[in-house]
């Protein structure tokens, strides 16, 4: 695979609980390869990476595969609402923002201010 398809494999198969970015891929897999546990080669304009056998031998004595616990535990429905709720709410402050005359920005970002303010206190009050 190459690295963006690691990428999308990694968060498949959490669920979307965890998608690595290109910053702490890429570096890992030149890491990897550094030390021998993977080699690269490059097809079609782009470079793909495969385990050697000691990467192979170290990716089965080695702890389970971090996107197994990624995804346990988590309330997949109530993460997707609280998803597009934020998608809603950024998608309103768009709107503002880019047809809204001045004045209505500012009321705009005041009132994405003060929810946030609104939600670290409900977190406040916990305790």
């Amino acid at each position: 695979m190459h690295g963006y398809e690691m990428i999308q494999e990694i968060s498949e198969r959490s669920g979307g609980a965890w998608k690595p970015s290109p910053g702490s891929v890429y570096p890992t897999l030149q890491m990897l390869e550094d030390e021998g546990h993977i080699v690269s080669a490059t097809e079609g304009g782009k470079k793909l990476f495969s385990l050697t056998d000691a990467g192979r031998e170290e990716a089965e004595s080695g702890p389970e595969a971090p996107w197994e616990d990624a995804g346990r535990g988590v309330d997949w429905e109530a993460l997707q609402e609280v998803r597009q709720s934020g998608f809603a709410l950024a998608e309103a402050f768009r709107q503002v923002y880019t047809t809204g005359t001045a004045e209505q920005r500012q009321e705009a970002l005041a009132v994405v201010n003060e929810a946030r303010k609104k939600l670290y206190l409900i977190l406040a009050e916990e305790s």
